[in-house]
């Protein structure tokens, strides 16, 4: 929670300490003017903005709940990067405008002193309004960010509280702050921030379908560093950066960084160089008749402002903190406190004799705040509760162990929403379904009981009914209705653990296989050191490699053997020295970095027995049918993150080949679940069939008399092209596990 909590503290702080300084300057340059009543204009104004950032809130917050989960991905990175563009042009602007906020504030108050009331709160709504509405919308995202809100609402709490103590202390003259250092060295830590949020939201786009690449993996930490570590939950709550980021969110991030840091710190250095140099400024009539009323004006301002402190220590003071707006107290007056024009008619004693009855009569002190607090709580009730994307009159239907469908009426074509309202003890998973094929419109698993939520599906012609399958008990199917009319529909035919059984059987015939012959491989390997036969070795290695490396899918019934087998050095304490560090890649590490046959004779005999090992255990091992269509696309998935990056090369060299042998396991796997797929979508089994040639096409040109292209030696357009033709495929693997996902309703 405290990692969660840091951008938002440092948003709330520096927000809070901005909008505070210009309520300060507010409040003293009318207390200077001798117009304290009109002080309650001042706060009617920060009260209305401070409803309407929470207002604006709570309209982010519910219009995104009301969205289907693709929406809200789309609808939060939208949010996101605006967020970022807000931030950039705030640490900017006060960048820019530290010195001479003060003048440009007193300015406005003046002219809006002469204008009455009304301007005065306009003037204090508009100054505050924007930072309460730019925090509203950066903690909205950062909340969404870290999964939870009390992190980023408390650190923005402690923010805006320790900002509010600073403005005190600045107005009362008890703290001395150089302000233009402060938000130089918190601009830049925002910026940072602001990069992290900036990929955070390009990745939410990714997921909601607005931009390409999603599977397009810059690099994936996930398997070799601990996602519970403190130093892991740190880097992701405090900069966004997660464990596996896409190429978009790496380019995005980098390029943020790199652009927006480098003019952010080209003008601070632009600006110290100006205050350094200043223009000499020649004496004139002007400046010498209005120092000696300024002089004579001094301890009025002082007493009216609250200090009371010496002429003589207020320009020391001053001095330290010239280039700073929290001393407007010690500045001269932005209005003589004699001008009584200044004072608003309101302020007048009763009305007259003579004039009409009742022309005198105030209206109360209290309406005027409520009704600006008010307004934009009543707006963003009415967004809430209007504004939802649920249609009006969407029907209820009751869901239960006994009942199925009840409230289920002929639904009219095209995209409808249903309230499946669970009125039933137990928790099902609920299926719009063709009662005949059992095909599957729309679906909700997991509707708990007592609970109610949407299932938006398209309604063409053709027939329909619901099936609930309460937890622990059988399917129960609602009476079927008939729809006439409108286009085609898609649905999904279910599978079911039946459906998978033969292609399970079919696959791990072939693991077992596989199985069989790399531990005759490794039996070689061993043979090669203990014979001294280094060059052996390293061709027998890559062969037994790629053998295992073409087992993609049965990686997760391996179970701790696979770490034993193909483990990493990520992560352990002495990398790929450490004493756990074994199998292939601690062969791999020695074979290619001198080390001595004798030396790896015995890793080499630990990964034969080891290999011997797993296949002993092999068919008593649990493998979940489910995991066949997920492998489909996890395979492939680590190749683009591993593979074709050179991240698990250990000195061979061979990553390419790796990535043939899993693209061969990738096949394979397809092969036997190509009867499934092609009852399901015969057309997205051609699609991914020539993904994989053009794939194998260029794995194939980077292979020549038997020796593989290391990755980093790849030109960059080879390299561009393959990252491409994998991420294209993984792109038209990612529906078949869906399309293949187990269903009860099957």
């Amino acid at each position: 929670m405290w990692d969660d909590a840091f951008p938002s503290f440092l948003i709330g702080l520096r927000e809070g300490l901005e909008a505070g300084l210009i309520v300060s300057i507010l409040v003293a340059t009318l207390v200077r003017a001798g117009a304290k009543s009109r002080l309650p204009q001042v706060w009617t104004g920060v009260l209305a903005a401070i409803a309407l950032a929470m207002s604006f809130g709570a309209v982010l917050t519910f219009t995104a709940a009301s969205l289907s989960a693709t929406a809200q991905e789309a609808f939060g990175g939208t949010l996101s990067v605006i967020a970022v563009a807000f931030v950039t042009a705030m640490v900017f602007w006060m960048r820019r405008s530290a010195r001479s906020l003060s003048g440009e504030i007193k300015e406005k108050v003046t002219g809006a002193l002469a204008m009455g009331s009304g301007m005065l709160i306009v003037t204090s709504f508009l100054a505050v309004g924007r930072e309460g509405l730019e925090t509203a919308l950066f903690l909205w995202t950062t909340a969404r960010a870290a999964g939870e809100s009390a992190g980023p609402m408390l650190g923005a709490g402690i923010g805006l509280v320790i900002a509010a103590g600073l403005c005190w202390g600045l107005y009362r003259r008890v703290l001395k702050i150089n302000l233009t250092k402060f938000f130089t060295a918190t601009g830049a830590v925002l910026i940072v921030i602001a990069a992290g949020v900036l990929g955070y939201g390009l990745r939410d786009l990714q997921e909601g379908g607005v931009l390409p690449g999603k599977a397009a993996f810059a690099f994936d930490l996930s398997h070799g560093i601990d996602p519970n570590a403190w130093y892991t939950t740190l880097v992701q709550g405090v900069f966004n950066l997660m464990p596996a980021m896409t190429w978009l969110q790496v380019l995005a991030y980098a390029g943020y960084l790199v652009i927006v840091m480098t003019l952010f710190i080209r003008g601070v250095r632009s600006a110290a160089g100006a205050k350094a140099a200043p223009a000499p400024r020649p004496a004139t009539a002007a400046t010498a008749a209005t120092a000696a009323p300024a002089a004579a004006a001094a301890p009025a301002v002082a007493e009216a402002a609250g200090a009371d402190q010496a002429a003589g220590d207020r320009a020391g003071s001053d001095k330290t903190t010239a280039d700073t707006a929290p001393d407007a107290a010690a500045e001269p007056a932005a209005a003589p406190a004699e001008q009584p024009a200044a004072e608003p008619a309101a302020d007048a004693g009763p009305a007259p004799d003579g004039a009409p009855a009742g022309a005198g009569r105030k209206r109360p002190a209290w309406l005027l705040p409520v009704a600006v607090v008010a307004v934009p709580a009543v707006v963003a009730g009415g967004i809430v509760a209007f504004g939802k994307s649920k249609p009006a009159g969407a029907p209820t239907i009751a869901v239960s162990e006994k009942e199925c469908g009840k409230g289920f009426t002929a639904p009219k074509p095209g995209r409808q929403t249903f309230q499946m309202q669970n009125t039933g003890d137990k928790t099902s998973e609920v299926y719009l379904v063709d009662p005949a094929s059992n095909a599957v419109y729309g679906e909700i698993e997991g509707l708990a009981p007592g609970t109610t939520r949407d299932l938006v599906a398209t309604i063409a012609g053709g027939s329909y009914a619901w099936r609930c399958v309460p937890t622990g008990g059988k399917a129960v199917t609602s009476a079927a209705v008939r729809v006439s009319g409108g286009g085609g529909a898609k649905a999904v035919v279910p599978v079911s653990e039946a459906d998978l059984a033969a292609p399970l059987r079919a696959y791990k015939e072939y693991v077992d296989r596989g199985l069989g012959t790399l531990a005759d491989q490794t039996q070689r390997l061993s043979d090669d050191l203990a014979g001294g036969d280094l060059d052996s070795a390293r061709t027998d290695w890559l062969t037994a490699h790629r053998t295992y490396s073409s087992l993609g899918a049965a990686y997760g019934t391996f179970e701790d053997f696979d770490k034993k087998i193909n483990g990493r050095a990520d992560g352990l304490p002495d990398g790929v020295h450490d004493k756990d560090f074994s199998g292939f890649h601690r062969i791999e590490y020695g074979l290619w970095h001198g080390a001595s046959a004798d030396e790896l004779s015995g890793p080499a005999q630990q990964l034969h027995e080891n290999v011997v090992g797993l296949r002993k255990a092999f068919p008593t091992q649990d493998f979940d049918p489910g995991d066949l269509p997920l492998r489909a696309h996890e395979i492939l998935e680590n190749t683009l993150q591993f593979e074709l990056t050179g991240d698990t090369d250990e000195g061979s060299g061979t990553n390419l080949a790796t990535a043939d042998a899993n693209l061969t396991g990738t096949r394979e796997l397809l092969d036997v679940l190509n009867p499934l797929i092609t009852r399901r979508d015969p057309q997205l089994l051609a699609t991914i069939g020539d993904d994989i040639d053009r794939l194998q096409k260029l794995l194939d040109g980077a292979h020549h008399d038997g020796t593989w292209t290391p990755v980093e030696k790849l030109d960059a357009t080879t390299r561009q092209r393959l990252n491409g033709a994998t991420g294209e495929l993984l792109e038209h693997l990612a529906p078949v596990p869906d399309l293949l996902e187990i269903r009860k309703s099957a």
